[in-house]
């Protein structure tokens, strides 16, 4: 993969931005302002947030990244040598949870995203919606 490539893939994601916060060719993609993804200027490869530290750890101990310099540690460093597919679902897997901390209103104004839905299985229990 590639800085070209990762831009792709997060462009496409409804109401994804990129900018450079701390200039020198850093992209930063936000979704509601929140930073889900992270291209350095030097260190090659993006970062992306997990669910947990514990889920970062889990990556880091079964060589799929490296621990993300200058972020929280529930963020992991996947290098350009991931493969397309693990990329891309760790880039999809952090923007669904960043946009998932949003406000109500600010998730409302966004374009659905479907891309790489899970689909229950018959073995997953439902939830019930509340009434």
């Amino acid at each position: 993969m590639s800085r070209k490539q990762v831009n792709a893939i997060c462009r496409a994601f409804p109401g994804a931005e990129v900018s450079d916060p701390w200039g020198g060719s850093h992209d930063a993609w936000k979704v509601g302002g929140k930073m889900f993804a992270c291209i350095g200027a030097i260190m090659p490869g993006v970062s992306v947030k997990t669910d947990s530290v514990e889920t970062a750890q889990i990556l880091i101990d079964a060589g799929v990244g490296v621990k993300a310099p200058y972020f929280h540690r529930s963020w992991v460093n996947l290098p350009w040598s991931t493969s397309e597919d693990e990329l891309r679902h760790r880039l999809i897997a952090s923007y669904r949870l960043v946009r998932s901390s949003l406000t109500q209103k600010a998730q409302a104004a966004l374009e659905p995203f479907d891309q790489a839905e899970p689909t229950p299985s018959s073995n997953t229990p439902q939830r019930r919606k509340r009434r």
